[in-house]
């Protein structure tokens, strides 16, 4: 669409969700204006305005957690945009993988759970710590103690696949996946890092298996 039919405030502002495109998760929420859109689909990296600095403000200019445009979406009102991305870093400048962490209110009778979700509460439970939250303890107790509960979790699912028992197995999988993840956040590792390792995998066992197939020719 041409640009001249976005609807700009009195500012010259638009407001841009950034989403990211492997997780669908909201990054964060900034602004643009004409030239830092223009900028944003020139260089094919987000670009936005800082309404506090009032400068063009190009995403890991300094930081180095560039955000790679996959597309740039207008509402129906042309008034506000979705810029879905594909990030080389944390999209927060505190670090975390997205701004929105800390949950204000959740239905828990229709939350869908996912690890994502999952993710999101117990950086929630780092960035905004809860007296009595048991992932609040862990973080304030440091790496260490993380990893000894990474440990022991994983000694208890040894124990619990040599006995057969496939309940118990599902439950202390469960927990170590969980403390896994905690010692994900404290070391800032994110769910699209093991994505991104995962999927290098699959591409070097596809490689292997050509080989294995052309040598058995």
């Amino acid at each position: 669409m041409n640009l001249d039919e976005l609807k700009f405030d009195e500012k010259g502002l638009i407001p841009a969700v950034v989403v990211d495109v492997q997780t669908r998760k909201v990054l964060t929420v900034a602004y643009m204006n004409r030239e830092s859109l223009e900028i944003s689909i020139k260089e094919k990296r987000t670009c936005f305005w800082s309404r506090s600095r009032q400068e063009l403000w190009r995403k890991g200019e300094t930081s180095g957690n560039v955000q790679h445009i996959v597309s740039i979406t207008a509402d129906c009102d042309k008034d506000a945009l979705t810029v879905l991305v594909k990030k080389d870093g944390p999209a927060c400048h505190t670090g975390a993988d997205s701004c929105f962490n800390d949950v204000v209110w959740e239905n828990d009778e229709l939350h869908d759970f996912t690890l994502q979700s999952l993710m999101t509460l117990i950086e929630g439970r780092k960035t905004n710590k809860q007296e009595g939250s048991y992932t609040t303890y862990l973080f304030e107790k440091g790496l260490d103690k993380i990893l000894k509960k990474v440990g022991e979790e994983s000694t208890e699912v040894i124990i619990a696949a040599k006995d057969h028992d496939k309940g118990e197995t599902i439950y202390e999988v469960a927990d170590l996946t969980y403390h896994v993840m905690v010692m994900m956040i404290e070391m800032g590792i994110s769910l699209e890092d093991i994505y991104k390792e995962l999927a290098s995998r699959h591409v070097i066992d596809h490689k292997v298996k050509q080989e294995k197939s052309t040598a058995a020719k």
